[in-house]
């Protein structure tokens, strides 16, 4: 038994180390930052260097565009999870139909977002949401619908964004959500068939039952993925207009690298780690108690 355990230990040592080197002390040192005044003076000179304990969380509280970043990235995870969602369930089920064809190209064709680099097809999208020439006011001009300011209107904006985000994203629940749907046995649908169930009726029973789990895991991907948000505002944006695109890593990314205040951006992410771990801790709750009933 020893011999099979140093094997193991043995085995696992280089991985665990190389965790350890580069998720462990980025994480452990961040946190350390957290709890200090670290800025652009201390980086000159570690005397500078003070210990403000949960100063930096208590000041971010009292900081209005803490809030305002928070509930814009809340909005964007509100809105944007059950759509891209709903987006990628649409999808496999009808790769998934038995009558679909060329199945293998449109997987490809509609997974394709997901492995394009995100900053060039972001600035695409951005000239295509442009106000005077973008291709998008220029076919809604052809229906007699005037040109929208999409990333200039505070109404639009976020909506623009999330709209992108969805379209880059979706792919990849689409492929997770076509190997549960092709692990549903059929004889659940030829039985609810021959009872005279129709398709809504066995989608609802049968469908969304059997893809429990794969809706849960996707769920907990997506809601912590979309709380991320940083690079479509960051490129489409830059956080305007009025502040309304400013995400809660846009705000951690300006308190770090454009004000140096590395303890209090290292605080705005142990505080958004709080918030996603918080949610996805209910979401799995809510799922086994689910599964269980």
């Amino acid at each position: 038994m020893k011999q099979r355990s140093l094997a193991g230990w043995m085995f696992a040592g280089p991985a665990i180390l190389v965790i350890g080197v580069f998720f462990g002390l980025p994480v452990l040192s961040a946190l350390a930052l957290s709890i200090t005044d670290f800025d652009l003076y201390s980086l000159s000179d570690s005397a500078n260097l003070r210990f403000v304990g949960l100063g930096n969380y208590i000041d971010l509280l009292q900081t209005p565009m803490f809030w305002k970043s928070l509930w814009n990235t809340t909005y964007f995870v509100i809105v944007g999870v059950p759509l891209s969602i709903g987006v990628s369930l649409g999808a496999a089920m009808l790769l998934n139909a038995p009558a679909a064809r060329f199945k293998a190209l449109f997987r490809t064709a509609l997974f394709a977002p997901v492995v394009t680099t995100l900053v060039a097809v972001a600035v695409i999208w951005r000239y295509l949401f442009h106000t005077s020439y973008g291709l998008v006011n220029y076919g809604l001009g052809h229906l007699g619908i005037s040109p929208i300011d999409w990333l200039g209107d505070p109404n639009w904006a976020m909506p623009t964004i999330m709209l992108f985000a969805v379209w880059k994203n979706f792919g990849y629940n689409m492929v997770i959500f076509l190997a549960g749907l092709q692990a549903i046995p059929h004889d659940l649908y030829e039985a609810a068939r021959i009872d005279g169930a129709s398709r809504w009726k066995q989608f609802l029973h049968i469908t969304l039952p059997m893809l429990g789990p794969v809706l849960l895991v996707v769920g907990v991907i997506t809601v912590s993925g979309y709380f991320q948000l940083f690079a479509e505002p960051y490129v489409m944006t830059r956080g305007d207009p009025l502040q309304s695109t400013v995400s809660v890593l846009y705000f951690m990314f300006e308190e770090g690298f454009k004000w140096w205040n590395l303890g209090r951006a290292s605080a705005v992410a142990f505080l958004l780690f709080l918030i996603i771990l918080a949610v996805t801790t209910l979401m799995l709750r809510f799922g086994r108690k689910r599964q269980l009933v």
